[in-house]
């Protein structure tokens, strides 16, 4: 995918994800999590890291874009889902040595994910909300934007 063609979808994701703060917002749960300061953070097959900080404290988005790019960058390494990663180690299904991220840095929160775009595979954090909604809001913002879910 050309450099333009994949910069455009990526606005389109972050303005779709955008559109969706308010729904979630009218969640207590979410509302009271981070107060609608909520990050993405976007990491390509070479590393190239983007993302996208929403809301009105600088402190809290600062906070927020963290986390969501320790999601990312584990599934970067991992091939991933956060949360799922951390289920087949924690089981004995998968050796977590050849991952080079030790224990006690596993996130273990849900909101990190793969997603295909076209050929490309992304490594997606999102943080903020509820980590099922931290999900939920990037696969619908690919899905609206770019109307590719496969993850």
């Amino acid at each position: 995918m050309e450099k333009h063609v994949f910069l455009a979808a990526l606005e389109r994701v972050y303005q779709s994800i955008e559109k969706q703060i308010p729904h979630y917002m009218a969640f207590d749960e979410d509302r009271s999590i981070a107060g609608g300061n909520v990050a993405v953070c976007i990491i390509d097959e070479s590393g190239q890291v983007y993302g996208k900080m929403y809301g009105t404290d600088p402190i809290r988005q600062r906070a927020f874009f963290r986390i969501a790019w320790i999601k990312a960058s584990q599934v970067w390494i991992t091939k991933k889902p956060t949360g799922k990663f951390e289920e087949l180690v924690f089981a004995g299904k998968l050796d977590d040595a050849p991952y080079g991220i030790e224990r006690p840095d596993f996130i273990g929160w849900e909101g990190g994910q793969p997603i295909a775009l076209g050929d490309m595979q992304l490594s997606v954090g999102f943080s903020g909300f509820r980590g099922v909604n931290d999900l939920a809001i990037v696969v619908k913002a690919v899905e609206e934007a770019l109307g590719d879910t496969r993850h």
